[in-house]
């Protein structure tokens, strides 16, 4: 089955299994916030019709559920790498992905646990919502860095007050950021210190590419 619009790729990527609410203070250190339904579909959808998808092997890295990378699937990737150091964000994105395999006729995973410094394969295509580094300090700029190293065309989601920081590693590995989107990320009520039942946050998308070096 074809995916046919973006609401129809939002509508399937929000019947997947996500983390439970009230989790572990592992989940909390690993800041585990899926990426909404609507914001992963029109992220995707902005990949795909900028070729970012379509026969290319990329990785998602801090998978979580796997939405982002379920959903390039779905779009046409060739292959996709899911990422995640948590054994229950390894075993809900398996879960996803048997539960679409077979309607879809998605072909092309493959699921490591692990810490995202110990992963060294390049990829045609980097992808990654990564812990905003409000628990632990500086896991943002890991997991930036670690892209550049490894992929020449990065979609990376942080928080919108981190911009200068965000374009200013992207300069530093010769890299220009291409498109910039900005997003209301709802984080609904999950640990005991929530007061509210959900609350948003201001996050921005940037899509940076490496540039030609010259000879």
């Amino acid at each position: 089955m074809a995916i046919r619009s973006k609401k129809q790729l939002a509508v399937i990527l929000s019947k997947l299994e996500d983390f439970k609410p009230l989790g572990s203070g592992s989940e909390l250190k690993l800041e585990q916030y899926s990426t909404p339904s609507e914001i992963a579909a029109d992220w995707l959808w902005n990949m795909a019709n900028l070729g970012d998808i379509a026969s290319k092997v990329i990785v998602d890295a801090a998978c979580g559920p796997g939405f982002l990378g379920l959903g390039a699937l779905l779009l046409g990737a060739k292959k996709v790498i899911f990422v995640d150091k948590s054994k229950e964000a390894i075993r809900l994105s398996k879960l996803n992905y048997n539960s679409l395999k077979e309607e879809f006729d998605i072909v092309g995973s493959e699921f490591i646990e692990g810490d995202i410094a110990d992963f060294n394969v390049s990829v045609d295509v980097w992808i990654q919502n990564p812990p905003f580094g409000t628990k632990v300090k500086h896991i943002d700029k890991l997991f930036l860095e670690k892209a550049l190293s490894l992929s020449p065309i990065i979609w990376s989601m942080h928080k919108l007050s981190t911009i200068k920081f965000v374009e200013a590693v992207a300069k530093d590995h010769n890299y220009e950021v291409t498109h910039h989107w900005k997003y209301d990320f709802m984080i609904k009520k999950k640990f005991e210190f929530h007061k509210k039942p959900k609350v948003f946050v201001e996050v921005g998308l940037w899509r940076m590419e490496r540039k030609q070096r010259k000879n």
